[in-house]
């Protein structure tokens, strides 16, 4: 099934514009949270099929809302690709064993964000 509704969750406005101006001008519905409490929120109000998971963040960090995430039952189905700046080989790893699907180091390329994108969707 191809990914169409995504969920953005970064407390950088900048950020979350760079990510939805790639996505929007590709074909995807957005929508956007800017901590992990609003975004826990936004999952279960409107399911997205993607999530792009910032992990700095005020309040609950990107590893510990991707952990709840993929503990919950009715959200676990859901891929999430943390997108962070946080670029060492170990941070790539708790991502992904918190849950994440993929880590991609920003600032994100945007042709590697769809391909990654596209090969969840498969």
């Amino acid at each position: 099934m191809a990914i169409q509704k995504i969920l953005i969750v970064d407390d950088s406005p900048t950020e979350r514009y760079y990510l939805t101006d790639i996505l929007v001008r590709n074909g995807f519905t957005v929508t956007t949270a800017d901590n992990g409490e609003e975004a826990l929120a936004r999952i279960k109000a409107d399911k997205p099929e993607l999530i792009l998971m910032d992990v700095v963040m005020p309040g609950a960090n990107g590893f510990q809302v991707t952990r709840a995430i993929a503990r919950d039952p009715e959200l676990a189905d859901v891929p999430i690709i943390i997108c962070s700046s946080k670029n060492q080989e170990t941070d790539r790893i708790w991502g992904m064993r918190q849950g994440a699907k993929d880590y991609l180091v920003k600032p994100v390329d945007p042709e590697q964000l769809l391909a990654r994108i596209a090969s969840l969707g498969a």
